[in-house]
Order: C-alpha cells, then sequence, then structure tokens
C-alpha cells in the first residue's frame, strides 16, 4: 500500500530484472562463451619446457643459499639476469643454429629461482615441444659456458697480473743483490739492503703460490640437474581461460541490456515503473492466492484484507460529501472490472450502501458480462437498458446476494450502449444514484480504448486506475493520468495486478444468477495464475496473472 516508491534500484530491483530478462543474461553468457572459445581457437599454440641450472661458485667455495638470495657467495639475482643477457642469448642463437634475433630469443626466455637454492630455472616458449624443449637447453649450456668463460678469464687475468708483479718484484731484488754485492763487509746501509732483499723474496714467494694455487684451480660454473623435457601440452592458449573471460563479459553485456530494456521498456513491468509517470501506487494484488471467480476475495483472504487497507485509504482521501468514485483502466483488459467490484464490496463492508455501476463494456464476446459473473448477478438489464429508457434505474439495479448493502448496475444488453455513456443521461443516472447510496463506484471502459472513461470521470469525485503489468504501457498511464487532470478529477493513485487472461468457463459458477432470454452468454471469467519467472520480481507476493489476448499488444 505504498504512496511512493524510491527513486533509486535496491538490490532486490536488480535480482528481479535478472529474472525477468533471464533468457538475455543467458543468451548473452552463451555468446560470449563461445566467442571466448573461438578466440582462443584462433591464437598459436605456445609450448614451455624448463631445464634446472645448479650455479656452483668458480672459486670453489661453499655456496650455501640459507643467507638469502643475495647476501650468499652466489647473488642468483644477478645471476638471473646473466641468462636473459645479450652474450648469453647470442651464444644460444648460434647453438640454436636459427636466424631469429637475439631479442626475440631473450623475450621468449623466463628465468625463476625456487625459494631457499641456488637453482635457476630456465623455461623457454615456442610453437613447438621440440623447439621449447632446445630453446631451454641452449640457454643453459649457453649461460654456463659464458660463466666458465667468465670464471676462466678471471684467472688468466689474475695469473698475467701475478706473474707481471713477480717480474717487477725480481728486476727489483736482482737490483738490490747487484749493490749489496759492491758494498763493503762494514758498510752501514748493508742491514737494510738485505732486509730489503728479504723482503722483496717473500713476497715472490707468495706471489709465486698465488700462481701455483691458481694455476691448479678447477673451475666448476654449474650443473645441470634437471634436463628439459618436451612437452605434451601447450601451455597457452589456456581454453578454460578464455572461456571464463568470455563468459564474464557476456554477463556483465548481458546485464547491461537488460537493464538497457528495462529501462527504455514501453510496458510497465514492476510497480516501480510508475514513477516514471509520476503516479503514486496505492496498492499491489498480492500473490499465493487462489482467485475465486464466482465471487469477489473474501474478507479474510489476503487480497481481500489488501482491499480493505485500499479503502480505508480512499475514504480518508476523500472530502466531505464525496461519493462517486470511478475506476478506469489505463489499458485494455478486465483489471478495472476485477478493482471496481473488489472496492465496491470492501465498502459495502462497513455498513454502507454501495452502488457498483458496470460502464466498460466487453472488448470482446469472449469477455461477455465479466462483472456479473463475478458478483453473481443476471447480466440483465443494466446501465445501456436504463440509457435507452427500456427499463428504470430502479428496476436494473440488482442486489449482490453475497455481498449485503452491494447493489450491482451491470452493463446490460442493449447493443449501441457505447454511444450513451457520453449523453447528459448518464449524469441524470449519477445524480440519481448519488441521493441513493452512500457510495457509488463506476466501473469505467480503459482510458485507452475510448473517451468514455474521461466522461465518466467529469462526474466522479475522484478517479483510481489499474495498472496490469506487462499489458499496460508507460504512455497509457501518463495518458490516464491526463486525462484525469483535464476534467479536474483527482486521480487517487494506481492498483497493481499482474496480468489478467481469460480462460473458457467449464459452467456456470457457484451461486451465478441465470440470464434471462436474450442476454449475452457468460462464457469465460478472468483467471489469476502463480507467479511465473517474467513477473517474479515485480513485487513481493505479486499475483501473477495474465490478460485477454485482445487486449493492448506491442
Amino acid at each position: 500500500m505504498d504512496q511512493s516508491h524510491p527513486s533509486t534500484y535496491d538490490m532486490s530491483d536488480y535480482l528481479g530484472m535478472a529474472r525477468r530478462h533471464w533468457w538475455l543474461v543467458v543468451l548473452a553468457v552463451l555468446a560470449g562463451t563461445a566467442a571466448g572459445v573461438g578466440v582462443a581457437g584462433t591464437r598459436p599454440p605456445v609450448y614451455a619446457s624448463s631445464v634446472s641450472v645448479l650455479v656452483l661458485p668458480v672459486d670453489g667455495q661453499d655456496a650455501n643459499a640459507a643467507g638469502g638470495r643475495t647476501s650468499a657467495a652466489i647473488n642468483l639475482d644477478t645471476e638471473a639476469q646473466l641468462v636473459t643477457s645479450t652474450e648469453v642469448a647470442t651464444a644460444a642463437r648460434a647453438l640454436l643454429k636459427t636466424g631469429t634475433a637475439a631479442g626475440d630469443l631473450v623475450a621468449a626466455v623466463s628465468v625463476s629461482v625456487p625459494p631457499n637454492t641456488t637453482v635457476l630455472d630456465i623455461a623457454y616458449e615456442a610453437g613447438s615441444g621440440t623447439a621449447a624443449q632446445a630453446g631451454a637447453r641452449a640457454f643453459a649450456t649457453a649461460y654456463l659456458s659464458a660463466r666458465l668463460g667468465r670464471a676462466q678469464a678471471d684467472i688468466a687475468a689474475q695469473l698475467a697480473a701475478l706473474d707481471a708483479k713477480v717480474r717487477q718484484y725480481g728486476a727489483s731484488l736482482a737490483q738490490l743483490s747487484g749493490r749489496i754485492a759492491a758494498m763493503r763487509p762494514d758498510d752501514p746501509n748493508r742491514a737494510a739492503v738485505n732486509s730489503q732483499i728479504n723482503t722483496l723474496t717473500n713476497q715472490i714467494n707468495a706471489l709465486t703460490g698465488r700462481e701455483n694455487q691458481l694455476a691448479t684451480t678447477t673451475v666448476a660454473a654449474g650443473r645441470v640437474i634437471s634436463d628439459a623435457p618436451v612437452p605434451t601440452r601447450p601451455v597457452r592458449p589456456v581454453r578454460a581461460l578464455y572461456a571464463g573471460s568470455g563468459a564474464i563479459l557476456g554477463l556483465l553485456l548481458g546485464s547491461a541490456l537488460a537493464w538497457l530494456r528495462q529501462r527504455t521498456g514501453r510496458r510497465v513491468r514492476r510497480r516501480g515503473d510508475l514513477r516514471r509517470a509520476g503516479v503514486p501506487v496505492l496498492a499491489v494484488l498480492p500473490g499465493g492466492t487462489r482467485a475465486r471467480f464466482d465471487d469477489v476475495y473474501p474478507a479474510y483472504a489476503t487480497a481481500g484484507r489488501l482491499f480493505h487497507r485500499l479503502r480505508n485509504e480512499v475514504l480518508a482521501s476523500l472530502r466531505p460529501g464525496d461519493q462517486v468514485l470511478v475506476v478506469a483502466g489505463a489499458s485494455r483488459g478486465l483489471g478495472s472490472t476485477l478493482v471496481a467490484a473488489n472496492l465496491a464490496a470492501a465498502l459495502a463492508r462497513t455498513g454502507a450502501e454501495v452502488v457498483l455501476v458496470c460502464a466498460h463494456l466487453p472488448d470482446s464476446i469472449a469477455a461477455a458480462a465479466p462483472a456479473a459473473r463475478l458478483l453473481g448477478v443476471a447480466a440483465v438489464p443494466g446501465l445501456s437498458d436504463v440509457l435507452a429508457g427500456k427499463v428504470a434505474l430502479d428496476e436494473a439495479v440488482q442486489p449482490a446476494t453475497r455481498t449485503p448493502g452491494l447493489r450491482v448496475l451491470t452493463t446490460g444488453g442493449t447493443a449501441s450502449a457505447g454511444g450513451l455513456v457520453p449523453s447528459a443521461a448518464v449524469g441524470d443516472l449519477v445524480a440519481a444514484l448519488r441521493s441513493r447510496a452512500g457510495y457509488v463506484v463506476v466501473e469505467a471502459p480503459s482510458t485507452a480504448a475510448s473517451a468514455d472513461a474521461q466522461s465518466l470521470a467529469r462526474l466522479a469525485d475522484a478517479a483510481i486506475l489499474a495498472v496490469e503489468l506487462r499489458r499496460t504501457r508507460h504512455a497509457e498511464v501518463r495518458d490516464a493520468a491526463e486525462q484525469f487532470r483535464r476534467v479536474s478529477t483527482p486521480l487517487l493513485g494506481t492498483v497493481v495486478l499482474p496480468r489478467l487472461r481469460l480462460r473458457a468457463a467449464a459452467g456456470p459458477g457457484r451461486g451465478t444468477a441465470a440470464a434471462p432470454a436474450g442476454a449475452p452468454p457468460v462464457i469465460a471469467a478472468p483467471v489469476i495464475t502463480q507467479p511465473g519467472p517474467a513477473e517474479a520480481g515485480t513485487a513481493p507476493g505479486t499475483l501473477a496473472t495474465a490478460a485477454p489476448e485482445g487486449g493492448a499488444g506491442g
């Protein structure tokens, strides 16, 4: 019984939107998944093979990695960078005997260092398994060769430096030996020269020992501890990843399309859509209730209690002296019939005398005399017969036996009744009913079908609009509100109900009055079913119904 609705969407709105347009989201997800798989099929396969290399210190020291990657005897981060250096890539290119540029080979290499180890994992990616294996092996071999070559070059440089120093010290020693040979035994400088000779001799011996040590050092740059295998499956593309990414993109696209369809849709699909027309919502017909088509909703039923609340709000909105209410549908269908009959019954339960005037002519023969069947009265005589002068008003008004205090003036059986509604006789009839009843509820035709609803609203004190979900268009709601505004009839609000359909009746309903000869046959009655997926998101507990096929389409 909300009088207003929040102007923003909440989670229930989005979930309802997803339920209504689930097929659109599913199609988008399937299309996205198929597109992802298709894109994965166009990508060339990429194979990867890796080789593990144990890096050893070239000076023969213990390579303990427990101290970390960079503080041990070997800086593994530096060694990892050396694997992708131009020098190693050029050597690997020569081993592979390929014309690929060294830079392209480096782009296919990745190096990782397992924690707390002195091991380098060298991985190589290629278009085939054998090429990936050959590339990993080539880079491992080139790296070890380059590291060994650098170590040997360092040793050779050290030996050359030591040899040059030994020769330098030897020349100095020869000079000092010549000086001491020329000195007299009692020369005071003799002791100093002897000391220098001893120092040079010791240094030469030390350098010579270092040379011998370097010359006998065994250089071991490292070794392969895990050879590169031939991969049997490509690492890229990952079809599951492409399919999942496509599904996610499809889900986002489907959600966006569902939201766009919801926002740009011409039909009212939930009560919140009515805020676009600027009209308040008085009531939403609840779900989970089996409607009795040969009677109005019982007072103790969920829908009956809703109409009692609607009655209270309507009475609170009326001004002193207001008696006549007009109930019109925004679109073709039986929504106004259902709302007018139950509102009139709710008013009659207060003890007031209520007259229900059925001015809504059936849209088709399949919908003949729905109000008469609903209330258990005869279809004729009725309003059209009174306006045609065939019967008196008192004779045409019939008591609804199952609802004390409620009297009904049906549409009648005169075929030309549609042209009599705007006549001056209708005003006289409404004025006569004002003096004979406490309240008069007029079931008007649809505002989208003719101007009769506006003509009847001009004679009423207030108006209520019946809106069928998934049948009524936004433009029809706005047009109905504008019609009432132009004749200065206050529009109290809308009653939202799910779409109604007609079902052929197997026989007369319980307590249905027999129709006189010549009266239109009662063929069908409105059917209300449980909510389906399309209607489930309209409102909590909304009664899912469907509408006459002869109603407004599109």
